[in-house]
């Protein structure tokens, strides 16, 4: 022990045969100057926690003076004399601080995989790894509600008010989350600003429907898209479709519970038209050689490039139109179809309101008591339903008049 003065400092060296030496400070209990082989001199904190003694490091003695180095550790004496551990604390904190929002974010999106149906695991995906990405570097515990909001902000401006609120929930089932794996003690998602959503109510002009018609090409994309204007099914319906989902004889999608939004098995009739395209898809095989069950794209989820082939699809449109001196086509989804079929077999084609539910999927109709009782398909009325729509489809888009006559309601 030895008072620890500039001089004193600059002039220790480490004994010959040693390779490492703590020379303790006579003014401050536990403190201490650490010498290491190599020239290295570190101030060093020493203390006891219970029957365990306990060491800090907490500067070199080249950036503390001995009179500062006194000054820390006077502050971590009196912390361990009210029975801190100023080493565990400074341990948790370094913990605390390498659990950032990306180190924590394949544990979230792992459990998400095995409880989402496929398609709304990919929105959650894609809103925490590329929309919350200025999250990322961040530690848990330091995210406030302000750098949430941030990300709600910029969403909003570059897309819509509808995506950040989808944000906002995928942000907040990830935080919540965290609460409960005792990551977090609040959710800085809560009390952020929910945005006013429209509905949506594009409804695609016939000339529109033929003209998006007429830029498909023979690709998988282009089958996807004539497959949901001619069944009215959902997207991730048919882009993951299978093989073993098929049956082409009897005309039949047979959709399991789990790939259906409604959770309940769904039954698509297709038409000659939407028949004829399954029959002409070829057999995928994967990379061994041995056959795919799914009818596009060979992924864990089928077909996935969905931006990419409706950007194209949407570059090619504007060109025709460019070409024509035409304004752009005004924006659309590929959910419009179902909008467009539900809308037209009402009010042209005279279809009964619960046949078009149960082609588009919707169990309100059968909800409750009622769908306790009915347990009809309705295959025979949806087979004459999208029959009477492949016409009228085939009549936009061929230019011509079509010969469905609007069916009479009892």
């Amino acid at each position: 022990m030895a008072r620890l003065t500039p001089q004193y400092v600059s002039a220790l060296t480490l004994p010959a045969g040693k390779t490492d030496l703590l020379v303790f400070d006579d003014v401050v209990p536990g403190l201490a100057l650490r010498l290491r082989a190599g020239g290295g001199k570190t101030w060093v904190f020493q203390y006891r926690v219970g029957s365990k003694q306990r060491r800090l490091t907490f500067g070199t003695a080249s950036t503390l003076t001995p009179h500062e180095a006194r000054k820390r550790a006077a502050l971590l004496h009196a912390e361990a004399k009210l029975g801190r551990d100023p080493a565990g604390d400074k341990s948790k904190a370094r913990a605390r601080a390498s659990e950032t929002f990306a180190a924590i974010l394949p544990l979230f999106i792992a459990r998400q995989r095995e409880r989402l149906r496929p398609r709304a695991f990919v929105e959650v995906e894609r809103h925490l790894k590329v929309h919350a990405k200025r999250l990322h570097h961040l530690p848990l515990a330091e995210i406030a509600r302000r750098d949430v909001a941030g990300v709600l902000t910029a969403v909003a401006a570059k897309l819509s008010g509808a995506s950040a609120n989808r944000v906002r929930s995928s942000l907040s089932s990830c935080f919540v989350w965290c609460l409960r794996e005792g990551l977090l003690d609040t959710n800085p998602a809560a009390w952020t600003e929910r945005r006013e959503e429209a509905a949506r109510s594009r409804l695609l002009a016939d000339n529109e429907l033929r003209e998006i018609w007429a830029a498909l090409r023979d690709d998988a994309y282009s089958d996807i898209l004539r497959l949901l204007i001619l069944t009215g099914a959902r997207r991730e319906e048919v882009g993951a479709l299978r093989w073993s989902e098929l049956n082409l004889d009897d005309g039949l999608i047979a959709l399991p519970s789990e790939r259906v939004k409604s959770h309940r098995a769904h039954e698509i009739v297709l038409s000659a038209p939407a028949l004829a395209i399954l029959r002409a898809r070829p057999r995928l095989t994967w990379p061994d050689g041995s056959p795919c069950d799914l009818v596009f794209g060979r992924g864990a989820r089928g077909f996935s490039d969905w931006v990419g082939s409706k950007i194209d699809l949407d570059a090619r449109i504007a060109k025709e139109r460019h070409t024509a001196r035409r304004s752009p086509m005004p924006g659309w989804t590929l959910h419009d179809f179902r909008r467009l079929i539900s809308t037209t077999m009402h009010d042209q084609l005279g279809i009964a309101p619960h046949i078009v539910e149960n082609i588009l999927g919707h169990v309100g109709h059968q909800a409750g008591t009622p769908g306790r009782y009915n347990l009809s398909s309705y295959r025979a009325e949806k087979a004459v339903a999208l029959r009477r729509w492949a016409e009228l489809v085939s009549a936009i888009v061929e230019g011509r008049e079509s010969k469905v006559v609007a069916l009479q309601r009892a």
